[in-house]
């Protein structure tokens, strides 16, 4: 890949987008471990100085894009809170866990999650994982009105989604994955398929 000249033509806010776009792609697929600056500062085209410039360190940039996850998660579930239900009682569980699973479109969003929350034991990430965790689980049952049970329930289901995605089963799958995915993820299945799409699978280093 060509890496753009810096010449002042794009903003650094949007620049620091662009690079966390691509960090959540990489350490989505490959980890922390398994993914280097110089690969997040190619997938997004822009020179490794520059990166470890905006964010100061690999770690930093992990942690970023940690939250970056986590809140386009909480943007998610927000946006469903606001639309109209299209039925009276609305089905809200259903229209958050279809706008959870929405997300697989984002380049890696719930991979990232799911990275975040192995790096429970280290030291930097592990706090940040957490909140973001409960963040996410307050506003389920404060904003949402979710019962505290239900809320659990339906980040059980998250989680089930990560770790199907994580394992890379939509692309793996036999007659049994095949079973498993068609009730995890129902109706939305054909979106998951297409969205992972043939080679989306890591080898990389968790």
């Amino acid at each position: 890949m060509v890496v753009e000249s810096l010449s002042g033509r794009i903003p650094a806010e949007q620049r620091r987008e662009q690079i966390l776009d691509a960090a959540i792609e990489q350490f989505g697929l490959s980890g922390y471990a398994g993914t280097t600056t110089d690969q997040v500062a190619r997938a997004a085209g822009i020179s490794q100085p520059y990166v470890v410039r905006m964010f100061g360190s690999k770690e930093r940039l992990y942690v970023a894009a940690v939250e970056r996850a986590r809140d386009a998660v909480l943007d998610a579930f927000r946006a469903v809170l606001a639309a109209p239900a299209a039925e009276p009682d609305g089905h809200l569980m259903a229209r958050l866990g279809a706008a959870y699973i929405d997300l697989v479109q984002d380049r890696g969003i719930l991979r990232m999650l799911m990275q975040g929350f192995l790096g429970g034991a280290d030291p930097v990430v592990g706090p940040v994982a957490r909140a973001g965790f409960l963040e996410i689980y307050r506003m389920l049952r404060d904003e949402a009105g979710l019962a505290a049970a239900d809320a659990v329930d339906f980040l059980a289901h998250g989680m089930l989604y990560n770790t199907l995605l994580t394992l890379a089963l939509p692309e793996a799958a036999d007659d049994t994955g095949r079973e498993l995915l068609e009730c995890a993820f129902g109706a939305k299945l054909d979106l998951v398929l297409r969205a992972v799409g043939p080679g989306s699978g890591s080898s990389g280093r968790a």
